[in-house]
């Protein structure tokens, strides 16, 4: 019998979740440096682990509030396809297994606006909407914008340390 390790994490009233497999660490939100003139969601880049990485209001792309304000936020630091990224969570819950025969798709995954969802868990007392971050960020409008913010940074920081 097969299963799935996910962290779980809630955002809103709901629980989602993630792969362990794209799970970098789980941070608090520290000193974030904010970026002009990019998208609403982005709070700004955060370093973790010694990378800039940018730091997404999960909350504000759901349910349309920022979850800035919450004592519990956590930081969900994931690798995706095309860039390292932080998703800003109410709260990091807990690593679950999550049995195979579990996971249902539902009718909404289909949803032009929800792609990421990829899963529902079905479990006894709960529901989890399991989440792909690679699709996530690529659904978002602007991406291109940070990652190319994030290039250049990457660019000027190597100058910096080259010329030292």
């Amino acid at each position: 019998m097969s299963s799935q390790k996910v962290v779980v994490f809630q955002s809103g009233n709901e629980e989602y979740a993630v792969s362990i497999d794209h799970v970098v660490s789980i941070e608090k939100l520290e000193k974030v440096n904010p970026i002009p003139h990019l998208p609403k969601y982005l709070i700004g880049l955060m370093k973790i682990r010694g990378e800039l990485v940018p730091i997404i209001d999960f909350e504000l792309i759901l349910y349309n509030q920022s979850g800035l304000l919450n004592e519990n936020a956590r930081v969900v630091t994931m690798h995706t396809e095309d860039m390292s990224v932080g998703i800003l969570v109410k709260e990091a819950k807990e690593i679950l297994d999550v049995p195979a025969e579990s996971l249902k798709q539902l009718g909404l995954m289909n949803y032009a606006k929800t792609k990421y969802f990829t899963n529902i868990a079905n479990l006894e007392n709960r529901m989890i909407t399991i989440v792909d971050p690679s699709i996530l960020v690529r659904s978002l409008d602007g991406i291109k914008d940070i990652q190319s913010y994030l290039e250049n940074a990457k660019k000027e920081e190597n100058l910096e340390v080259n010329n030292v």
